[in-house]
């Protein structure tokens, strides 16, 4: 019985870690400007354009390019990431997801 809670409470713990590193900004006084991006033909029907998306990487938002995907299971759509604004802390990049 104690080994079960244990095992619980780690999972827990691990659960609230995990949710709060995914809902941390990183902010900036000014977005950065993607470079314009000729998207190629879809490899097939099937195919969606996954949106340009910004990725944190050494204190700084880095540009990575679009691309075709096939839409995961019980998914249809890409939904682009976009920057919120936030206050007089600036804005920060909102990832895109499946829908």
């Amino acid at each position: 019985m104690k080994k079960q809670i244990l095992i619980v409470s780690i999972a827990l713990i691990c659960a609230i870690c995990t949710q709060s590193v995914q809902a941390q900004h990183f902010y900036v006084k000014v977005q950065p400007v993607a470079p314009v991006v000729v998207r190629p033909a879809p490899p097939s029907p099937h195919h969606v354009w996954v949106e340009d998306e910004w990725v944190w990487r050494n204190g700084s938002y880095a540009h990575v390019p679009g691309y075709w995907a096939t839409p995961r299971p019980h998914y249809h759509r890409w939904v682009p990431g976009h920057w919120r604004h936030y206050h007089s802390h600036g804005y920060y990049w909102v990832p895109g997801h499946w829908a």
